[in-house]
């Protein structure tokens, strides 16, 4: 949908531009010149006359008042910042069904919003990021998870904690795999069918954020992402690409299942929520699903 919009943009953008340009080359003048023909044989013309000379047609005036709203929308949304709805709960407690959040779309270079060809060179995720990518199984689809996995590391993932072990250029000296650094916060503030979860403050590098586990589920490594020369649970990221994970560790489907992120499918930074809406009923409500039941102002700011 997102790469339809922008298509559809980049159209209107480009058709609405063109007449416009046409319009001022071509048609403008020669209404210029028709009313000073009109005034020439005429001194006393009527504004309305005069009006009715010069003005535009109804496709050139229509062009004429969007072109530049939609220009800006296309530019905002094509390089600086584009807004995105959070759909599901693998990314909880750090996004919540209902967060709206704006993706800073320079964060990993310029593309154009087409075929998404890399124009300028801007920066490379770092670990810890939250960020946006297009699901490499089907593009079409925006996912959000959180990057722990860059080029050349393993990472290995047992008993329901992570272990880091960074690219090493040299081959020597090489530190080995750590584990990912867990904090206890409380357990039962969420629940997962019943069953309460265990929240915990993770650091990734100088980042800090909460994830949830559900301590009863298994790890399903059966249909853990299968990679050659490697153990389960174990994963050498390629260079080029990044292994993403969602904050929701039992809730997610991420790269632990499909694998790795390319470079190519980088979408943008998650950088704030800017509207947090509520959803949640009781059974009996009559309203629809889709209207919000409340505003969690309490959520907006930048998300980390």
């Amino acid at each position: 949908m997102a790469a339809h919009f922008s298509l559809i943009l980049v159209i209107v953008t480009l058709v609405s531009g063109l007449i416009w340009l046409i319009d001022v080359i071509a048609f403008a003048p020669k209404r210029r010149e028709n009313l000073a023909l009109a005034e020439a044989k005429q001194p006393d013309l009527s504004d309305e006359a005069k009006d009715s000379i010069t003005r535009e047609s109804a496709v050139v005036e229509f062009a004429h008042s969007i072109f530049p709203v939609i220009a800006f929308v296309l530019i905002l949304r094509s390089f600086i910042y584009e807004p995105f709805q959070i759909p599901s709960g693998s990314m909880k407690p750090t996004l919540l069904v209902g967060d709206f959040i704006l993706v800073e779309k320079f964060s990993y270079g310029l593309r154009d919003p087409v075929w998404r060809s890399k124009l300028v060179e801007t920066g490379e995720p770092e670990r810890g990021d939250v960020f946006v990518f297009k699901y490499p199984e089907n593009p079409q689809i925006d996912y959000i998870k959180r990057v722990i996995g860059l080029p050349g590391d393993r990472i290995v993932y047992q008993n329901k904690q992570f272990l880091i072990e960074p690219k090493c250029d040299d081959g020597t000296n090489c530190p080995p795999a750590k584990a990912v650094k867990l904090s206890n916060v409380n357990r039962g503030e969420f629940s997962q069918e019943g069953i309460p979860l265990s929240r915990y403050t993770e650091q990734l590098g100088d980042i800090e954020h909460d994830i949830l586990i559900n301590p009863s589920r298994p790890d399903f490594s059966n249909h853990f992402y299968e990679q050659a020369g490697t153990a389960v649970g174990e994963f050498i990221v390629p260079e080029g690409e990044y292994f993403a994970i969602g904050d929701n560790r039992d809730n997610s489907t991420d790269s632990r299942f499909w694998g790795f992120v390319p470079e190519e499918n980088l979408v943008g930074k998650a950088v704030a929520i800017w509207i947090s809406f509520e959803f949640e009923r009781p059974a009996s409500s009559w309203l629809p699903t889709w209207v919000p039941t409340g505003v969690r102002f309490d959520r907006v700011g930048a998300i980390k």
